[in-house]
This record gives C-alpha cells, sequence and structure tokens, in this order.
C-alpha cells in the first residue's frame, strides 16, 4: 500500500525541496518506488531534479485544474525517482481552485489515479498555508515539517501545527503529524541543539533522528540537477540514507521512528 507523504513549513530556506529530492532518491536506492510532486509554483524540485519549468508543457497546474491527466504530466529523472513537475502557471492554479468546491481535494483525486504504481510519493509543499498547502496535507497520510536550526527558524511552527490540526478535523482525519526534522544543523554548536530544544519545549514535537547537518554539497547537488546521493559521498547523503531507513522500517514494519534527545 501507498505511503504519502508531505513535507511542510510555510518558512522558505528550510530544505523543504532538498529533504523531497535526498529522501526521495535514498528510498529508491532501497528499491521502492517513488513519485515527487513539486506543488510550490516556484518549481524548485522541478529544476532540482534536472527539468526546466519553463519548457514544460503539461504540469501539476493542468492536473489540479482538471485539464490534463497526472500520467501525461510525470517526468523521469536520474535519481530513478518519478517527478509530477510545476511550473510558475500553479501560482494560478491556487487562485482558481479557491472558486471551486472541494478545492482541497484536487490532488488527492488526482494521485488516487496512480497511486498503484509507486511505493512511496512525497510532496513538496510550498512555503505558505494557501490552498495548495491544504492540497498537499490532505492528500497525505503523514507530514515532516523541516526545521532550520537557526535563531527565529521555528517561527509560525504553531500556524503550520494550527493547520494541520484544522486538516485533521476536516478534510484528513487521517493525518500524521511525524514531527520536525532538524536540517541546517551543526553539531559543533549548542545553538543548534538550544534551537531545537525550544521547538521540542514549546510545541511538544518529536524532533526525527538523524539531523541533517549543513554541507555545500547540497547546494552543488541542487546546480547540477541531480540529488546529493548522485555524487560523491558526503555527510548529507549519509543523513538522508539514515532517514530513509527509519521512515521505511516505520512504514514496513509499524515501529516508533527514531527520535533525538533535542533538549
Amino acid at each position: 500500500m501507498v505511503k504519502v507523504l508531505a513535507v511542510a513549513n510555510q518558512k522558505g530556506g528550510v530544505a523543504k525541496t532538498t529533504t523531497v529530492v535526498s529522501l526521495g532518491a535514498a528510498l529508491a536506492d532501497k528499491g521502492l518506488s517513488v513519485l515527487v510532486v513539486d506543488l510550490d509554483p516556484q518549481g524548485c524540485l522541478t529544476f532540482s531534479l534536472g527539468h526546466d519549468p519553463d519548457k514544460l508543457t503539461i504540469s501539476i497546474h493542468d492536473v489540479l485544474l482538471g485539464e490534463g491527466t497526472l500520467a501525461e504530466a510525470l517526468l523521469d529523472t536520474d535519481d530513478k525517482v518519478t517527478l509530477l513537475p510545476a511550473t510558475i502557471d500553479l501560482a494560478g492554479a491556487e487562485a482558481l481552485l479557491l472558486m471551486r468546491p472541494g478545492r482541497e481535494y484536487a490532488l488527492k483525486r488526482a494521485l488516487k489515479t496512480v497511486e498503484e504504481d509507486y511505493d512511496v510519493i512525497i510532496i513538496d509543499c510550498p512555503p505558505s498555508l494557501g490552498v495548495l498547502t491544504l492540497n498537499g496535507l490532505t492528500a497525505a497520510d503523514e507530514v515532516i515539517v523541516p526545521l532550520q536550526c537557526e535563531t527565529l527558524a521555528h517561527r509560525g511552527v504553531g500556524q503550520l501545527l494550527r493547520t494541520v490540526t484544522e486538516v485533521q478535523q476536516i478534510t484528513n482525519p487521517d493525518l500524521k503529524l511525524l514531527g520536525a526534522l532538524p536540517t541546517l544543523y551543526d553539531a559543533r554548536t549548542t545553538h543548534s541543539r538550544d534551537v531545537l530544544a525550544d521547538v521540542a519545549d514549546r510545541y511538544d514535537l518529536p524532533v526525527l533522528a538523524p539531523p541533517i547537518p549543513r554541507t555545500v554539497r547540497f547546494a552543488e547537488a541542487s546546480a547540477s540537477g541531480a540529488s546529493v546521493l548522485a555524487g560523491r559521498k558526503s555527510k548529507g547523503a549519509q543523513a538522508y540514507r539514515d532517514l530513509a531507513d527509519n521512515l521505511w522500517d516505520h512504514w514496513k514494519d509499524d515501529v516508533e521512528l527514531q527520535t533525538i534527545d533535542a533538549v
């Protein structure tokens, strides 16, 4: 049975897209069939996986508005994951969806048509709490929150958690919040640990293991159009491989996710 995971945080620059790309590639390396969904009009996930959003003729914009099928929009990537791409047109789709009944379910309906083809679907939600993010959360089984380990990085986390609660109450009662994923983590400083401790204490939010270290390899990978796993070995790539193992063990055997003590 397919597992649908949303990666969400309305704050930009917290490694949402990096997490979707790298986690998707790590799961694909385990022999799983993986679909990644670009739900951000900026198209960063699409670009990071080697496709130019400006050159696409069909994308998730068309799928959400019923102007094309999901199967028609899918693209292959060098990282062995399948991509449902986004273009800037998606910004207009958000406004059009607002006028439609059942607008929060558009992505869920589309994914139903291909879910039997994949073991895992990962949704890259945009840095906002609009109708596109609501579509991602409504379509997902679980959600993780990438959290930059820097001062003020957790601003807005409370609002996101309230949105998750509202989705659980209205459109997706089965949605589970797995926890916060620490990103841009520098184990040499107490500052990163202090940020995580504050989030864990303030929001009673599990902190997933392992933390994702700060490394220039992620920026280099995005520029090359492939994940960090496609290059030479790095601590960032290994962290996402470990996270993939953690998640897959959780899904396969229904075991507790590994978390870290952020205090």
